[in-house]
């Protein structure tokens, strides 16, 4: 039987859903309902005690984006302890900046592509493919 998440962490990944920055936003678009390489994504994902900006689990790759506030000391020391737990839980953990998101999120969506080894496709619409299950 699958393990239920801690419901105060669900709750405050659904929160987070409801106030995404336009950064993450912008992001989502591109990683939504297998629109990158087919993979599924999921968006504020509670990975205890953390949760993840989006999500692969397939890939083991968390894919954070972070807001100018993540340049202060502090924060970004918090960051790196963060990431080093995540990583040593198996995934991977890439980081954008929002900048780097809004100015052109398609490169990173090919930056995303290519960590993983896979050739960047973007699929919109009808011509998805579904994965077997």
């Amino acid at each position: 039987m699958p393990t239920r998440q801690n419901p105060i962490l669900t709750q405050h990944a659904r929160d987070l859903r409801a106030r995404q920055t336009k950064a993450e936003a912008l992001l989502w678009s591109v990683l939504r309902n297998r629109s990158l390489c087919n993979l599924k994504f999921r968006r504020q994902h509670p990975i205890k005690p953390f949760i993840a900006d989006s999500a692969c689990i397939q890939e083991n790759l968390i894919v954070e984006v972070d807001g100018g506030y993540h340049d202060d000391d502090l924060v970004h020391e918090d960051d790196m302890s963060r990431q080093e737990k995540l990583e040593s839980l198996g995934w991977q953990v890439l980081r954008f900046s929002n900048e780097e998101v809004l100015e052109d999120v398609n490169a990173v969506g090919i930056g995303i592509a290519r960590r993983l080894g896979r050739t960047p496709e973007f699929v919109h619409g009808k011509n998805r493919r579904k994965e077997p299950k």
